[in-house]
């Protein structure tokens, strides 16, 4: 969990605890003697967290009906950071009285402080249905969906919270960045615009802001942040990077290959310039320097496909063909849905003179081109919704 959504999540928790344990202080009085819910509320109120546990586990042995106790028992064991109990408590608040306020956001809290966010989902979601206009339900639903990759789902939670909170910038940042990821770009340009308007000298925004712009296919514009970036801070990570694959994206392969070399100068085992270098030695046809950069790249990592991919043929230009025939094997592993590893073997293929497995690989090409068509053809055959009044 980053610390900009743990400082959120801290910010939202004190909105939501308070009123459950105030709403227990009504309940009538027990001996003094004897454990009450009134007395385990004064310890809390009064920073005694564990004589409050106490307290409410003597209520509940002798009142194991008592939805309310277990809530806020619930609400004690989170604060003490005992989240695993909490979750446990408020489950049986539930299980006794489905209705009482705020058990199920404080459950989604305990879920969420355990980093268990898929199992924070239905309670954030229960808590919403109950209340659809609460700003923590919505920003909490939201930051789960976004916790476990979900952005889409993320963004649009994130919205209505960021819409009420509209100067909370770690819920700007938030959905700035799940916009992004669900490639929605305009909703990322819009957010990453203002909280680039917040602190104009931020590294961060401006690449983050660039990012939103390549999506848009705005490439000028993006590298012209990603330059800005890189005067506010020279050494932000990947800054060097960022720049050089947006010049090799444009086809400007000088220019890209000065910024993977700079990358490089400050970041000698960074895998991505490694790679991107490589593709642009090999482009200019300087294979044995394409050969140092992308094997040294694949020792560092073995999951960039495009690395094996270039490797391949780079080998099969220096006719070293079995190596050629490995690094493409690798690269269709790791995708084999993808034309260019199909393409690339049928050429190796037909240069080792074989043909029979050549044709099988230009026969794969043709199958993945008709289920692009086949799929893309369903997709605008599917019934349209119908129109509302």
């Amino acid at each position: 969990m980053t610390q900009r959504v743990t400082k959120l999540i801290q910010r939202l928790e004190k909105i939501v605890f308070l009123p459950l344990a105030l709403a227990l202080a009504a309940l009538p009085s027990a001996n003094a003697q004897s454990p009450s819910p009134n007395k385990a509320v004064a310890l809390e109120q009064q920073g005694k967290l564990p004589a409050a546990e106490q307290e409410w586990r003597a209520w509940l042995a002798g009142n194991p009906n008592d939805a309310a106790a277990f809530a806020s028992l619930g609400v004690v064991l989170s604060k003490e950071n005992k989240f695993e109990e909490a979750a446990a408590a408020y489950l049986k608040a539930i299980a006794l009285d489905p209705k009482l306020p705020g058990v199920q956001l404080n459950l989604g809290i305990a879920e969420f402080r355990q980093g268990k966010l898929q199992a924070a989902i239905a309670p954030f979601s229960a808590a919403l249905e109950a209340d659809p206009h609460s700003l923590q339900a919505n920003a909490l639903l939201g930051l789960s969906y976004y916790g476990t990759g979900q952005f889409e789902k993320a963004s649009e939670h994130l919205e209505v919270a960021s819409a009420a909170d509209p100067q909370n910038v770690e819920l700007h940042n938030i959905l700035a960045q799940s916009c992004l990821s669900a490639k929605q770009f305009d909703c990322a340009l819009r957010e990453f615009t203002w909280i680039m308007n917040q602190n104009p000298d931020s590294a961060n925004s401006h690449m983050l802001l660039g990012e939103a712009l390549d999506g848009l296919k705005r490439t000028d514009d993006a590298i012209a942040e990603f330059q800005l970036a890189a005067k506010a801070d020279p050494h932000a990570p990947n800054v060097y990077f960022g720049l050089g694959f947006l010049y090799w994206k444009s086809g400007r392969y000088d220019d890209a290959a000065t910024y993977f070399e700079k990358q490089l100068s400050i970041d000698p085992d960074n895998p991505e310039a490694l790679t991107y270098l490589g593709d642009v030695e090999l482009k200019r046809n300087d294979f044995e320097k394409a050969l140092t950069l992308l094997t040294h790249a694949v020792r560092l990592r073995q999951d960039i496909r495009f690395a094996y991919l270039d490797l391949g043929s780079v080998y099969t230009e220096l006719h070293r063909y079995d190596q050629a025939l490995a690094a493409l094997e690798h690269a269709e592993k790791l995708d084999p849905n993808q034309i260019d590893v199909h393409f690339r073997l049928g050429t190796l293929y037909k240069a080792m003179g074989k043909s029979e497995e050549s044709q099988k690989e230009f026969a794969k090409i043709h199958a993945l081109q008709k289920k692009a068509e086949d799929d893309l053809a369903d997709r605008m055959n599917s019934p349209k919704p119908a129109p509302q009044n």
